[in-house]
C-alpha cells in the first residue's frame, strides 16, 4: 500500500481513480503547522531558531494519515508543485516523523501540473526528495514576515493607537497606492486647446487635425487659450490645402503569450472585472477538476506561476485546434515560443492553460466565474498560437498653398486579422491614436475644409489603481511573488487601509497615517527597491546560492537597530513628524490666505494631530481649555462626512422596486421599497456608505447565497452573513469566511473545505468557541477523569478537571505523554492553579445557602436590633 498526501479534499477522489486500489489518497487541508501568533515564535538570539504547532485542524489531519501508514511501504508526498507546496510536503513529513509513523516506509515527493490521469500517472513514474533549497526560501520567507510583523506592529500600536498592523510587503504595496493618491492630489491641471477639421480630397470626408501653425510645427500646450485656439482654427477655415504625403506604413501586431498568475489576474480584471482573490479562487477550481461524464478532470494547468513557456504535446494540440477551426492560414510556420525573464524557483512550471484544448468553452456547462475564466484562459492560450495580425497605418499630410498651415490624418487597416480573430489583450487605458479606417487618398490632390472646430481640454492627473494596475506595478517592481498578490490586496481591505471605489484604490486615513509613520522611521524597510532586492536574495536561497540564515542574520542587525532608535521616541516626536509630512492634507490651504492650522473654536491654539483610543484624530493644542475636535478627513466647515441622509441608490432591474441606503438605530442599511415588509440588510464592518452602490446593496439583499450542493453529504451549502459575521452553513452546521467580500465569491471547494475544518473542531478562537483537542491522553491516575491537549488562544495546554497547564515551549503537544502530562498538572496545582470562579459568583452563591440554613433566626435578629436602637 502506497500513501499519496495532496493538500486539497477536492483532488482526492479524483486522483486515487487515477491510481488504482493500491493507493490509498488523503487530504492535508493546506499546511498542517504553523508559527504560534505570539512572540518567541521566531528567536534571532538562537540563530533563528523556529517554534512549530500543529494547529487543531492539522492534529487530526496528521493523526490519519499516521493511521493510514500502518502498513504501507511508501509514503508520497504529491502538494501543489510551488515553493508553498514543497514546504506543506516538508511539514506533513517533520509532523510524522515526531510522530514514529514514517518508521522503514519510503519517502518520495512527486509533482504534477494539472489533475489529468496522464499528467498524475507520469508524475508518480519521476519521484524525488523534498527540494530543501526551496524549503529554506519558505522558512526564510515565514521568519522574514514574523520578524517584521511581531517586531514592528507593536511599536505601531504604542506610537499610533487605533493602527492595525503593518506587514513586511502589505506597507510596502500600501505605500504605492497612498504615493499614487498624494501625486493626485499634487497633480496640477493644465489647459490646451486642439483643432480639428473634416477635410474631403476628391473623397469621402474624413477627420484631420492641426499639427503646424504659423509656419512652426505645434506642441501639446502651444494652444492653451481659446483666443489662440480660435485664430488657429480661423486659419484652417480660410486656408486652401493639397495633399502634400500620403505614407502607408505595413506592420503587424503579435499576440501576447498565454497566462502567467499575475496576467490572469490583471486580464480577469479588466474584462470580467474579478478581484484577485475571486480569480485565484476560479482558477483554483478548474485546476482541481470538474465533474465531467461522472469523472473529475482538471481543466487547466498550475495557476500559481511566472512561466509563459508550454510543454511540446500542448503547442502541437493548439496548432490542430487553431488549423480545424480557423484554418492553415492562422497557424504560423513554426510553434512561438515564449520566454520569461522572470529569475525564480516558479520559472520551471508551465504557463496557466487548458490540460485539453478540445474542450473549447462552449461544450462545457459551468459555473459562471468558472465558464468566463476558463474562456479567457482558453482563447489566449489559441490567440498565443496563432499568426500575427497584418496592418496597414497610413498618414496623411496636407499643407496650406503659404505652408504655414498644416493638418494630419491617421488611420488604421486590419489587412489579416491572425489572433485578434480570437482574443486581443486588454488595457487600462483605451488608446485610439490610431484612428479609423481612411477613404482612398492620392498624393497631389486638392483638399478641402468642410468644417473646422477647436475644442477645449484640460489635463488630468494619474488613474487610481485598479486591482489589474496595482498588480501590474508590484510585478515590474518586483515586490512579491505570484502566490500572494491576492492575499496582499485582500489584507490592505480588510485592515480598513484602503477602500475601493468604482474598483479603484482609495487609500483611508489610517492607511495614509501608518503609510507616513514607516516613511518618516523605517524608511529603508518601504522602499521599493529594498523590497525587490530582498526578494531577489529570497530567489538566491531557492537557488540554493544563497544561505537562507546568512540573509536572515544580514537584516535583523539593520532592522533590530532601527526598531530600537523608534522605542525611545515620545509619541509627542512622532506626532510633530506627521503633522509635517501629512499637513497639506490634513490641513489643506483653505485659499484666502489664513492659517490651516488655527483653532476654528477659539481662534487663538493651533490644530494638530492628536491620538485617542480609537485611533488618530485633529485636536487643539489649548485642550482641556479648548475641546474642538475633528475628523481627520473632514476639514473644519465640512459637515459632509457627517451626513447621514437617506440616498436612492437605483432600482432593482428584476422586481422594478427602488433600493434605498438608510442610517437607522443600529447603523447604515440598505432596503428594497417593496410593501409593508421591506426587505433590508445591514452593512457589513468594513464596508463605508459612501462606497455602497447599487451593484453592492442588490447583492447584499440577495443573500444567502446558494453555493452549491455538497458533494459527499449532499444538501445546499449556503453563504450568508449573520449576527456574528459571513459564514457558510449546511445542515446546522456554520463556519465563519474570513470576509464579507468572500461571501459573494466563496465557491463549492472552498466552502466545503471551510466546513470541514470546522467539524473537524477548526472553529477560529472568539467568544464561546469550544477549545479544539489536539490529543487524548487518557484518565488521570488520580480521579479517572479525562486528561486531554487542547489548542488555546495563546497556544497547546493541557486540561483536567479545573486545572489548566501550559504546554512547555518548543514541545510538540503531539509528543506529550500522559505521565508528563500528570507531573506538569501537579506542579500547576501546587502553584495554586485551580481554576477560579469569576469575582462576585462565590457570594452570590453562598448568600442564599447561608439563607436558606436559618430562614427563621435571620428574620427574629432584626427586630432586636431595632429595638435597641430605640
Amino acid at each position: 500500500m502506497k500513501v499519496v498526501v495532496v493538500e486539497s479534499p477536492g483532488k482526492v477522489k479524483s486522483i486515487n481513480k487515477y491510481l488504482g486500489d493500491d493507493y490509498k489518497v488523503l487530504a492535508s487541508y493546506g499546511h498542517v503547522r504553523d508559527l504560534p501568533s505570539k512572540d518567541g515564535s521566531v528567536q534571532p538570539d538562537d540563530d533563528f531558531a523556529m517554534t512549530w504547532e500543529i494547529e487543531a485542524k492539522g492534529a487530526k489531519r496528521i493523526n490519519d494519515i499516521a493511521d493510514a501508514m500502518k502498513g504501507a511501504d511508501t509514503l508520497i508526498l504529491a502538494t501543489d508543485p510551488d515553493r508553498e507546496g514543497e514546504a506543506i510536503s516538508w511539514h506533513v513529513l517533520e509532523a510524522l516523523n515526531r510522530k514514529k509513523a514514517i518508521k522503514g516506509a519510503k519517502v518520495e515527493r512527486v509533482v504534477f501540473n494539472a489533475i489529468t490521469k496522464s499528467a498524475v500517472t507520469e508524475a508518480m513514474k519521476h519521484p524525488r526528495d523534498i527540494d530543501m533549497e526551496l524549503v529554506d526560501a519558505y522558512l526564510a520567507r515565514r521568519a522574514l514576515d514574523y520578524l517584521v510583523g511581531f517586531t514592528l506592529s507593536p511599536v505601531l500600536w504604542r506610537k499610533l493607537p487605533g493602527s492595525r498592523s503593518a506587514g513586511r510587503v502589505q506597507s510596502v504595496s500600501l505605500r504605492l497606492v497612498v504615493d499614487r493618491e498624494i501625486e493626485i492630489e499634487r497633480f496640477k491641471t493644465q489647459e490646451y486647446w486642439s483643432v480639428e477639421a473634416d477635410v474631403t480630397a476628391g473623397s469621402d470626408p474624413f477627420l484631420a487635425r492641426l499639427v503646424k501653425h504659423d509656419g512652426k510645427r505645434l506642441t501639446k500646450f502651444d494652444l492653451n487659450n481659446e483666443v489662440s485656439a480660435t485664430a488657429a482654427r480661423a486659419a484652417v477655415e480660410r486656408a486652401t490645402f493639397k495633399v502634400a504625403a500620403v505614407e502607408k506604413k505595413p506592420g503587424q501586431r503579435s499576440p501576447a503569450p498565454p497566462f502567467t498568475t499575475s496576467t490572469l489576474q490583471q486580464e480577469a480584471s479588466r474584462k470580467l472585472g474579478f478581484s484577485a482573490q475571486r480569480t485565484m479562487q476560479a482558477a483554483q477550481k478548474l485546476y482541481e477538476g470538474i465533474d465531467i461524464g461522472g469523472e473529475t478532470v482538471g481543466l487547466i494547468t498550475y495557476m500559481r506561476t511566472d512561466g509563459v513557456q508550454v510543454a511540446p504535446e500542448a503547442l502541437d494540440d493548439a496548432r490542430q485546434v487553431i488549423a480545424g477551426r480557423y484554418g492553415a492560414n492562422y497557424v504560423p510556420e513554426k510553434p512561438r515560443i515564449y520566454k520569461t525573464k522572470a529569475k525564480n524557483a516558479q520559472e520551471a512550471h508551465e504557463a496557466i492553460r487548458p490540460t485539453s484544448l478540445a474542450r473549447n468553452p462552449g461544450s462545457l456547462r459551468l459555473e459562471p466565474d468558472l465558464g468566463r475564466l476558463y474562456e479567457l484562459i482558453w482563447k489566449r492560450m489559441i490567440a498565443s498560437q496563432m499568426e500575427a495580425a497584418r496592418i496597414e497605418r497610413t498618414t496623411v499630410d496636407l499643407d496650406s498653398a503659404d505652408g504655414k498651415t498644416g493638418l494630419r490624418a491617421t488611420g488604421q487597416v486590419v489587412l489579416f486579422d491572425g489572433y485578434l480573430a480570437v482574443y486581443e489583450e486588454g488595457r487600462d487605458d483605451a488608446d485610439d491614436e490610431d484612428g479609423g479606417r481612411l477613404p482612398v487618398i492620392n498624393e497631389g490632390a486638392e483638399a478641402r475644409v468642410l468644417a473646422a472646430r477647436a475644442d477645449q481640454h484640460f489635463t488630468e492627473p494619474p488613474p487610481r489603481y485598479s486591482e489589474a494596475s496595482l498588480v501590474k506595478k508590484m510585478e515590474e517592481l518586483g515586490i512579491g511573488r505570484p502566490s500572494t498578490y491576492a492575499s496582499i490586496l485582500t489584507v490592505l481591505r480588510d485592515r480598513e487601509y484602503v477602500r475601493m471605489d468604482k474598483n479603484r484604490f482609495i487609500p483611508e486615513d489610517k492607511g495614509r497615517l501608518v503609510t507616513a509613520f514607516l516613511e518618516e522611521f523605517f524608511h529603508r524597510y518601504v522602499e521599493y527597491d529594498f523590497t525587490a532586492d530582498l526578494e531577489e536574495k529570497l530567489d538566491l536561497v531557492s537557488a540554493g546560492e544563497l544561505n537562507w540564515k546568512a540573509l536572515l542574520r544580514e537584516f535583523w542587525t539593520a532592522f533590530h537597530a532601527a526598531v530600537g532608535e523608534i522605542g525611545e521616541l515620545r509619541v509627542s516626536n512622532v506626532l510633530d513628524a506627521l503633522n509635517v509630512s501629512l499637513g497639506p492634507h490634513i490641513f489643506p490651504d483653505k485659499g484666502d490666505g489664513t492659517d490651516p492650522r488655527a483653532c476654528p473654536t477659539c481662534g487663538i491654539g493651533q490644530l494638530s494631530l492628536k491620538t485617542g483610543r480609537y485611533g488618530a484624530f485633529i485636536g487643539c493644542s489649548r485642550y482641556p481649555e479648548c475641546r474642538h475636535t475633528r475628523p481627520i478627513a473632514q476639514p473644519d466647515g465640512d459637515d459632509s462626512a457627517s451626513d447621514s441622509g437617506d440616498r436612492e441608490l437605483g432600482v432593482d432591474p428584476d422586481t422594478g422596486h427602488a433600493i434605498w441606503l438608510k442610517n437607522g438605530r443600529f447603523g447604515p442599511y440598505v432596503e428594497e421599497a417593496a410593501g409593508e415588509k421591506p426587505k433590508r440588510a445591514s452593512l457589513p464592518k468594513g464596508w463605508p456608505p459612501a462606497t455602497v452602490d447599487l451593484e453592492k446593496a442588490l447583492r447584499l439583499l440577495k443573500l444567502p447565497r446558494e453555493v452549491g450542493d455538497h458533494p459527499e453529504d449532499g444538501g445546499k451549502i449556503l453563504a450568508g452573513i449573520g449576527r456574528y459575521g459571513p459564514y457558510v452553513q449546511h445542515n446546522g452546521t456554520y463556519a465563519n469566511l474570513e470576509s464579507a467580500d468572500e461571501v459573494f465569491d466563496v465557491g463549492l471547494n472552498r466552502a466545503v473545505a471551510v466546513l470541514a475544518e470546522k467539524r473537524a473542531g477548526g472553529s477560529r478562537p472568539g467568544r464561546g468557541a469550544a477549545a479544539a483537542a489536539l490529543k487524548e491522553l487518557g484518565a488521570h491516575p488520580g480521579d479517572g477523569q479525562p486528561v486531554r491537549v487542547l489548542s488555546g488562544r495563546y497556544g497547546p495546554y493541557i486540561k483536567h478537571g479545573a486545572t489548566n497547564a501550559n504546554v512547555p515551549r518548543g514541545s510538540d503537544p503531539q509528543d506529550l505523554t500522559l505521565d508528563q502530562a500528570v507531573l506538569l498538572l501537579a506542579e500547576r496545582e501546587a502553584k495554586g492553579g485551580g481554576k477560579k470562579p469569576a469575582r462576585g459568583r462565590t457570594a452570590a452563591k453562598a448568600k442564599p445557602a447561608a439563607a436558606a440554613k436559618k430562614p427563621a433566626a435571620k428574620k427574629k435578629a432584626a427586630p432586636k436590633k431595632k429595638a435597641a436602637a430605640k
